[in-house]
């Protein structure tokens, strides 16, 4: 049966078994594991992620299109096929404890669900890893130190939270139908380093930080100029220059 991606999803599928078995070997699971796959399509990568160890896989699938293929090709008990938007799914139910989420995510959601996994209240979270599709120029941002002209207030939330590792570069010339762009697998490992701050009060240091990268922090974060000169953090710096342990200590203080 053929379906067309539907632009407005943000549909790109991959049928290239050599780039899903090496998605899939990077996916590490153990029997007590609930497996999370967002927009699994005609499920492709599933295939392999019935080969893992995993107490539960849940299939969340926005396109009602792909519903009944994949509830006649899964029909495992241990398997969830969902009719759901991956945006409104409560990943933090108690349920999903020690879930390892994937995805190859639509690249028009893709950092809006990262910003909501990154941005849950209570931490650490469900999820142990995630492992993630991103269009390659926002997966930089997200990886990005500082010093580097990728780095911004993406890079900043993120890695408050997350350790965050590249895996994978895959060229667009495998999806069908093949995007601009080259996209990036990133494998993400909730830590608690900073998780006693208050992810909105970094959120609105980096944003305010960030608004004119060019500008000098003494004049981007003027209203806290006071806890800068706290921590001897050089107020001539520019956004850039700031490492997210700066970031932190300036909402830590706020």
């Amino acid at each position: 049966m053929k379906i067309d991606a539907k632009k407005s999803l943000g549909q790109n599928f991959i049928f290239d078994n050599n780039i899903l078995k090496k998605i899939a070997l990077n996916i590490l699971t153990k029997s007590n594991n609930i497996i999370i796959e967002i927009g699994p399509g005609l499920g492709t990568l599933t295939n392999y992620l019935l080969c893992k160890n995993y107490k539960k896989l849940i299939l969340l699938e926005k396109d009602s299109r792909f519903i009944n293929i994949l509830e006649r090709n899964f029909t495992n008990k241990n398997i969830d096929i969902i009719n759901i938007d991956a945006l409104e799914f409560d990943y933090q139910n108690p349920l999903y404890k020690n879930s390892i989420i994937v995805g190859n995510l639509p690249f028009n959601i893709s950092v809006e669900l990262l910003y909501l996994l990154t941005k849950n209240k209570n931490w650490p979270p469900n999820q142990i890893k995630m492992l993630f599709m991103f269009q390659k120029e926002v997966a930089n941002r997200i990886i990005a130190s500082s010093n580097n002209k990728s780095y911004g207030k993406l890079s900043v939330i993120v890695q408050s939270r997350y350790l965050v590792k590249k895996i994978l570069d895959i060229p667009s010339s495998i999806f069908k139908p093949r995007p601009k762009v080259d996209a990036t697998i990133l494998e993400f490992t909730p830590y608690n380093k900073f998780s006693s701050i208050n992810i909105n009060k970094i959120d609105e240091v980096a944003k305010a930080a960030f608004s004119h990268r060019r500008k000098k922090i003494k004049n981007n974060l003027s209203k806290y100029l006071e806890i800068i000169h706290k921590l001897k953090i050089d107020s001539d710096l520019r956004a850039e220059d700031l490492s997210v342990l700066d970031y932190c200590m300036i909402a830590k203080n706020i």
